[in-house]
């Protein structure tokens, strides 16, 4: 994404791994505009039958994100077609094929989450059809990855900034300012952030909502 214009939009936030009706509840009153339903194996896991429930909950203008590691395409196929998730983000080692083959088929949005260590990790997908990069330090590791590393991308390949960015890995409150106006990422997407003890916090996810919607970029 471009520079210039990433500092006219409004930066979105995602709040991933909602397990509970409640969790639902309270994302219908703060209005994120991304939720995150987690299918791979994780603590933060829900079922088709339980997302099936959340999603009939889940207020129509929020976004629905189906989480995914190494899933077979057909499977992520089904969970769009019958409109459990409205868009698929992919954290395994999914080929440009894959990504292509679910994007010209379901005409959903592609999430390719990337795992960034150094600049040619980002790079690399520069050229892909995915819809848009997540850019963390790890999966779930709730740990921040050098913002840098996005500014050397940029520095090598002016197209970079073409790809809107999910900005995740340890994003909280108190470095959300930073983490926007140095980034100037698309969207926030926060899941352990939102916690307290393993369970989606809604003092916390008021507090990270608002934090996003506060920052002027």
């Amino acid at each position: 994404m471009k520079r210039e214009n990433a500092e006219k939009q409004r930066t979105k936030i995602k709040i991933c791994g909602l397990t509970r009706e409640e969790d639902i509840l309270c994302a219908n009153q703060l209005k994120p505009d991304y939720i995150g339903l987690v299918f791979a194996k994780s603590r933060r896991q829900v079922t088709m039958e339980q997302a099936v429930r959340l999603k009939k909950l889940l207020d129509p203008d929020i976004t629905a994100v189906g989480v995914f590691v190494d899933e077979k395409p057909k499977q992520i196929l089904e969970y769009l077609s019958r409109g459990i998730i409205d868009a698929a983000q992919l954290h395994g080692k999914e080929s440009e094929e894959t990504i292509r083959f679910l994007r010209r088929t379901s005409g959903n949005p592609v999430i390719k989450a990337v795992v960034v260590r150094q600049t040619e990790d980002i790079l690399k997908w520069k050229d892909t059809e995915a819809d848009y990069l997540l850019l963390d330090s790890g999966k779930g590791s709730g740990e921040t990855f050098r913002w840098s590393l996005m500014e050397e991308a940029a520095g090598q390949s002016e197209i970079f900034f073409d790809k809107k960015i999910f900005l995740a890995g340890g994003i909280h409150p108190g470095n959300i300012h930073e983490a926007i106006r140095n980034v100037h990422p698309y969207c926030i997407d926060v899941s352990s952030g939102a916690e307290t003890d393993g369970a989606k916090d809604p003092v916390k996810m008021k507090a990270l909502v608002e934090a996003v919607r506060n920052v002027g970029v």
